[in-house]
Order: C-alpha cells, then structure tokens, then sequence
C-alpha cells in the first residue's frame, strides 16, 4: 500500500470510529461532552486528586474553552460538580464532583463499560490492549 493509500484508509478508519463511538450512544443516558468532563473528574477521584483544575479539563479534552465553560455550567446546574477556587491561586477554578449525584454518573459509566467490554469480546484482549496502546501514542504525540 502506498503512503497515500495507508493515509487515506487511516482517514477513512478514523471517520468511521468517532462516527461510531458518537452514534451507538457510547454515554447514553448523559449528553456526550458532559459524560467525557464527568469521566475525567472521576478518573481524577480515582486517583486521589478531588479537585481539577478547569484548565486541566481543557486540556485533557481538547475542547475549546467555551464549550467545557458550557459543559461545566450544565454539570453543575444538575448538581454532578461543584465549581470552587484554589486554595493558593484564587484565579484558578476548580471543580469537583458532588457524591450525591456520583450514583448517577455510575450508572452512565457502567453502560459504556458494557460497550467496551462488547468491543473486547470482538477484538480480543490482545487487539484492545493494542488499540489503547496505539491511541495513547497518538495523543502523546498530539499533545505536545
């Protein structure tokens, strides 16, 4: 396959995933932007850090500003986060999720971990590992 070709049906792959993964309601139950904001401050629970810097969440997402402004806004409309300041720089916005609506989220988390472990059952382990693998590669790449 020439270069242009293995381009071209990299292009075509990659239309065809996000088209999937928007499309089969991967965070049914929650709108997509928010689930994705909600999966990063739980991630971040996870792993010991309660409050997330907004910048962080840009960052990580690569949503413009605004929309995770937005997100966020709507996030905390429906009692999922907390927005509060930063201890040592008041400039900074945090948020942080509300326990009371985590059970929630959960239940949004869980079906897409059902649809993942669809995709694990038909790939096989060895092709999921290498998918997660291959895309943290390439967000590597594209974050610098």
């Amino acid at each position: 396959m020439k270069d242009t070709e293995l381009n071209e049906a990299l292009i075509v792959a990659w239309i065809r995933l996000t088209g999937i993964l928007k499309n089969t309601r991967i965070t049914q139950g929650m709108i997509y932007n928010e689930a994705i904001v909600m999966n990063l401050v739980y991630n971040r629970k996870l792993g010991g850090i309660d409050k997330v810097p907004f910048r962080e969440i840009v960052a990580e997402t690569r949503m413009l500003k605004s929309l995770v402004n937005r997100t966020i806004d709507s996030l905390v409309e429906q009692g999922f986060l907390r927005r509060c300041e930063g201890a040592a720089d008041r400039r900074t916005t945090y948020v942080e999720l509300v326990e009371a609506r985590l059970s929630d989220f959960l239940e949004v988390h869980g079906h897409s971990l059902e649809i993942a472990q669809g995709i694990v059952d038909l790939i096989g382990e060895e092709d999921a590992r290498s998918f997660v693998r291959i895309t943290e590669k390439i967000s590597a790449c594209v974050q610098k």
